[in-house]
């Protein structure tokens, strides 16, 4: 998809058009051995199904499909995948201790309009032979995703890059919410937040279910496009979620909303949209 020697396209430029960061360009994805990728893909799609499932009970699971695992090596693997049972919290949930922690906003709060609240995750994305990691800033109240960027790593460069560019293309909200993971809490993406005038709110400290859109819209994208693809490549997984992105804000209804799409509820509640 990227041609390096393209006569009048710089490298830049391509990957500016298909939505591909430079750096996942420039590095490779994440590899393991075929075993223990395989083993990853079944740790995903139960974790996906059980969220609530630690090391212990996904080592239990294994064993039973026939693997002959112990907890030292599911440990590992599921730190590498960014995961941990939903109590006490997902591994990409621990903060550094220099990062400030601030104070969950969202309890007892109406969501009833666009813009009021946004939300951003990342999540561990298989590849037929290796990973990478996908963040989405979404519009809690309309659950339309507002930007999405890939990386082959979980530094916070992507996330900050996924909410800028949000912020471009966007009024931005009042509040912004997400959970206490290193990728949030450090001053490179709150320092943004607070240069627009936004107020910072996070996940209580072993409360997955706070950010619950967004573990929504994991489960959705997995089931009915990463687990169905099986991508190849990081080229070939842009290409494909820009595609299901499209179909999810425009095309996919909910019933939540009557059988609107997120964008029909997004734009019919607020029709202020920047230019990028």
């Amino acid at each position: 998809m990227i041609e390096p020697s393209h006569r009048r396209l710089s490298v830049r430029r391509q990957c500016d058009l298909i939505g591909l960061p430079r750096s996942s360009y420039y590095r490779e994805p994440k590899k393991e051995t075929e075993e223990n990728l395989d083993l990853m893909r079944m740790i995903d799609e139960e974790y996906t199904r059980h969220p609530f499932f630690g090391t212990r009970k996904m080592r239990d699971f294994l064993q039973r499909k026939g693997y002959k695992v112990n907890r030292k090596r599911v440990q590992r693997l599921m730190r590498l995948m960014g995961l941990e049972s939903i109590a006490p919290k997902k591994r990409t949930s621990i903060p550094e201790e220099a990062h400030k922690i601030y104070p969950y906003l969202l309890r007892g709060l109406e969501i009833n309009y666009s813009n009021q609240v946004w939300c951003s995750d990342l999540t561990y994305i298989r590849l037929r032979g290796g990973f990478v990691y996908l963040t989405v800033v979404m519009d809690w109240y309309s659950r339309y995703v507002l930007s999405w960027e890939i990386s082959v790593t979980m530094e916070e460069s992507f996330c900050v890059s996924a909410l800028e560019r949000a912020l471009r293309c966007y009024n931005p909200p009042e509040i912004f919410n997400t959970d206490q993971g290193s990728q949030y809490t450090g001053s490179a993406f709150t320092d943004v937040l607070q240069d627009h005038g936004i107020r910072i709110s996070m996940d209580g400290k072993g409360r997955a279910m706070d950010n619950i859109m967004v573990e929504r819209l994991w489960r959705t994208v997995k089931y009915e496009d990463i687990y169905t693809r099986d991508y190849e490549s990081i080229e070939e997984l842009v290409k494909g979620l820009r595609t299901y992105f499209e179909f999810y804000n425009n095309e996919r209804r909910h019933q939540t909303f009557g059988g609107k799409t997120p964008a029909e509820v997004y734009w019919g509640a607020s029709a202020l949209r920047k230019v990028a």
